[in-house]
């Protein structure tokens, strides 16, 4: 948990909500501890309370973590930009390691339980597939390894011959996972349409969808792509970005 510093020559004074935040630290970082010691017994829990920004503060410590979790409020992306707590899209821009973004409950209807990765072929989503295929094998799931096409305004070429290239992608992008992996279930699917909505549709009832940092386009300088920001926003199960690095 982070505050921030309460340092007038960085032009943040002693506010009631910092010193509230200081104060109150301690003990959600405790309620914290033992709900995850109740829940996984056999799990090692450690606490810190950093003084800090959180965002530049979360960034240093995803230099050594494996995986980075954060909560998220299901901000508008209007409401977003004026948040001045709004960790969750600066987080995952920038950290160094995984980051699973987390808004709400767990509503998985559908046997067995399944994982959904995105794939366009950029090395992020390639770093992606590795991810998912590891945490698939971790919770026993199958894997969706999904390509979303979606049609230009200008289709230059025969609509069956781009799918044929998508095709081709996927199946060299998964070539060599299932016998690392050969427990887990794949299948390749490649919807048309806009990849935020046909990811997030796929993913409705998944455990996660799994997502490249960075894929081909996104808004420009951004280390976030347009399709893991809209993911964050629009997908109702975690949503895990990972670097390419």
């Amino acid at each position: 948990m982070a505050v921030p510093p309460a340092h007038p020559t960085r032009q943040v004074d002693g506010t009631p909500r910092t010193i509230a935040l200081r104060q109150a630290g301690p003990e959600a970082l405790a309620a914290g501890a033992d709900w995850a010691r109740e829940r996984y017994p056999g799990a090692e829990v450690a606490t810190d309370l950093i003084e800090g920004f959180p965002v530049p503060a979360i960034g240093r410590l995803s230099r050594q973590a494996r995986m980075l979790v954060l909560g998220s409020r299901h901000l508008s992306r209007t409401a977003e930009y004026f948040s001045a707590g709004s960790t969750v899209v600066p987080v995952a821009a920038q950290a160094h390691c995984p980051v699973v973004v987390v808004a709400d409950a767990e509503h998985i209807t559908q046997r067995p339980p399944y994982l959904v990765v995105g794939i366009d072929g950029s090395e992020s989503s390639k770093a992606a597939l590795a991810l998912a295929f590891e945490e698939a094998d971790l919770r026993g799931a199958a894997l969706r390894a999904i390509a979303v096409w979606q049609p230009p305004l200008f289709l230059l070429h025969d609509e069956e011959v781009a799918l044929q290239a998508q095709r081709r992608m996927l199946s060299e992008a998964t070539a060599g996972w299932s016998q690392k992996y050969p427990d887990v279930v794949v299948s390749h699917e490649i919807p048309i349409g806009h990849p935020v909505e046909e990811l997030a549709e796929a993913a409705e009832h998944a455990l996660a969808v799994v997502v490249g940092r960075r894929g081909h386009g996104g808004y420009s300088g951004m280390r976030l792509g347009s399709v893991v920001h809209g993911l964050l926003h629009r997908a109702f199960c975690p949503v895990i970005t990972v670097p390419a690095e």
